[in-house]
């Protein structure tokens, strides 16, 4: 199958100067370059998502949503072929506009892998382990691997913030904290996304 793998960047935070933008545009620009894939980046701070107040689940809606920035938001979700969702942690866990942003939709979803980069306490760790329960009850597939950013490169930040985010993340790609994150990230993410394709072509 020569055609590539969607991927869509999702950035789950929306709070003011948040660290989250430096590690989304990075892997937007790092996947950009990737053989076989097209990459978007998708910031929910970009949808006006009204908080989910419907009286029955979006599995019922048909992927027809009665909001005009939730059906953006879903329409770009179907593109996909695979997910990187961003997400910080906050008192142990994700943040809240990233999970409506998540209940609003359903289908979307549906036998896709996704892969988590989060950063934060203990790098995010459990929040992403929250996000895996959620993401499988959406009959997502995540996959065992994440990129966990930690304080030996959140504090070069605090250091320097006009470093950029090819020097801010190298240790990431440069076998320096042991092998390139990315790319074993990238492996498993698009071993799934294919697939998984193949499986939901076939099944169509």
């Amino acid at each position: 199958m020569d055609e590539k793998i969607r991927i869509k960047i999702i950035l789950g935070s929306v709070r003011q100067k948040r660290f989250g933008e430096r590690p989304a545009r990075w892997i937007e620009g790092q996947l950009k370059a990737w053989e076989g894939v097209d990459a978007e980046l998708l910031d929910i701070k970009d949808y006006q998502l009204p908080w989910y107040d419907l009286p029955t689940s979006p599995k019922m809606l048909a992927r027809k949503y009665p909001n005009e920035d939730v059906q953006r938001w879903a329409d770009k979700l179907e593109e996909a072929d695979a997910f990187i969702i961003i997400s910080p942690e906050y008192n142990h866990g994700y943040p809240g506009q990233l999970k409506n942003a998540i209940d609003w939709t359903y289908p979307e979803w549906n036998r896709k892998p996704i892969g988590f980069v989060s950063y934060g306490s203990v790098s995010g760790a459990r929040a992403v382990e929250q996000l895996r329960e959620v993401v499988i009850e959406l009959r997502g597939v995540p996959i065992s691997r994440a990129i966990h950013i930690g304080q030996s490169i959140t504090g070069k930040l605090a250091g320097n913030p006009n470093i950029s985010n090819e020097e801010l993340f190298a240790p990431l790609r440069d076998g320096s904290l042991g092998l390139d994150h990315l790319a074993v990230f990238m492996e498993d993410l698009l071993w799934m996304a294919r697939a998984l394709r193949e499986a939901r072509d076939k099944k169509a």
